[in-house]
């Protein structure tokens, strides 16, 4: 399929905020990469809601749209960890539907902010119940209500736009130079499935790295999932625990990513500690002037990883899913100032005017 992003070759005139989805850029790593390899990040906080979940959250209602279990003025409920519900929210503003997020109290309070400064209502669940607490919970209110679940776990339309886009977007950028590494994380797993099944077709040499929370290895447990029928989660996986990798690695293997799974659509798994992806994060913040999450950083650590270990000339793409300002109450900015430190106040007393009492 091929869904209804739109891309454009300038930033010319757009129909609505939606045409705006996709054709991200993949940016050069120029201070803080090995010198002996070309590193690159896709960075999808240029789409409109400032992470990559914008795709699949336009396509699952397009799609929803075309095959009519998607009715005018229905309500839509999914559970999220905040950039797919972010990105509902933008996709269900512009369209007119009324939107309900069920999350984890746990996440950052500003993803809950930004879904409601969107106009979605937003039910926080216990945090003792984890993701499949509030997956439960959109089920539950959709069934008592008659609202349309997203279903971003087990849609097809996850993985689909992945392929359609994301996938396009990656072989076209780099169909002169190669691609020798690929480097995702996994929330989803739609991207790594989408892209998956493009690369193994058409870039067949490009290795596939796949990351998960080094406290959370479910996929390197090597553990099945227990499933429901429709192929939701039936209990959290025995090996997952708390991570700092707000979405990343929810507590179940979702069946978008069993696909990727399945098939092989990785050739390494790495894991990557919280901290070192909070590390990076700012490290990428403050030497490249790159802002992102702390799932972009821990894809980008794991793509550090990589770039010292390859040959000479080996070129690089990481993922960065988001932008880091819905991070500011996270673990992410703790080491930030609001107030001035020592070398602050010492610039500023350096000359006579305009000082703080």
């Amino acid at each position: 399929m091929t869904g209804t992003i739109r891309t454009t070759t300038g930033r010319g005139l757009f129909g609505s905020i939606l045409d705006t989805i996709g054709d991200t850029p993949a940016v050069r790593i120029n201070n803080i990469a090995p010198d002996h390899v070309n590193l690159y990040v896709k960075a999808e906080f240029f789409n409109p809601g400032a992470s990559v979940k914008d795709r699949l959250a336009v396509n699952i209602i397009e799609a929803a749209e075309r095959d009519g279990t998607l009715k005018p003025g229905q309500t839509v409920i999914e559970a999220t960890s905040g950039n797919t519900g972010i990105g509902l929210a933008v996709v269900c503003a512009q369209k007119g539907y009324p939107l309900v997020i069920t999350m984890v109290e746990t996440f950052s309070v500003e993803r809950r902010k930004l879904m409601r400064m969107l106009g979605a209502k937003v039910v926080l669940t216990p945090k003792e119940e984890r993701g499949v607490g509030m997956v439960n919970k959109a089920v539950e209110l959709a069934e008592a209500n008659g609202w349309f679940l997203a279903r971003q776990f087990e849609t097809a339309a996850n993985a689909d736009i992945h392929e359609s886009t994301t996938a396009r977007e990656i072989v076209n950028d780099f169909k002169d130079q190669g691609l020798d590494y690929f480097v995702t994380g996994y929330g989803t797993g739609g991207t790594v499935t989408g892209v998956g099944r493009v690369l193994r077709r058409e870039m067949p040499d490009t290795k596939i790295i796949l990351s998960e929370p080094a406290n959370a290895q479910i996929v390197g447990s090597g553990t099945a999932q227990q499933r429901n029928a429709d192929g939701s989660p039936a209990v959290t996986h025995p090996a997952w625990e708390p991570h700092p990798i707000q979405g990343w690695t929810p507590d179940f293997i979702p069946a978008v990513l069993q696909e990727g799974l399945d098939n092989k659509y990785y050739d390494e798994l790495r894991p990557v500690a919280g901290p070192d992806g909070i590390k990076w994060a700012q490290k990428l913040a403050q030497q490249e002037g790159i802002l992102t999450g702390v799932s972009g950083g821990s894809t980008f650590a794991v793509a550090m990883q990589i770039a010292e270990q390859a040959a000479p000339g080996s070129t690089i793409l990481c993922m960065l899913p988001d932008t880091g300002e819905r991070y500011l109450s996270t673990p992410l900015f703790d080491s930030i100032d609001a107030e001035m430190n020592e070398e602050e106040r010492a610039l500023s007393a350096s000359t006579p005017g305009a000082q703080m009492s």
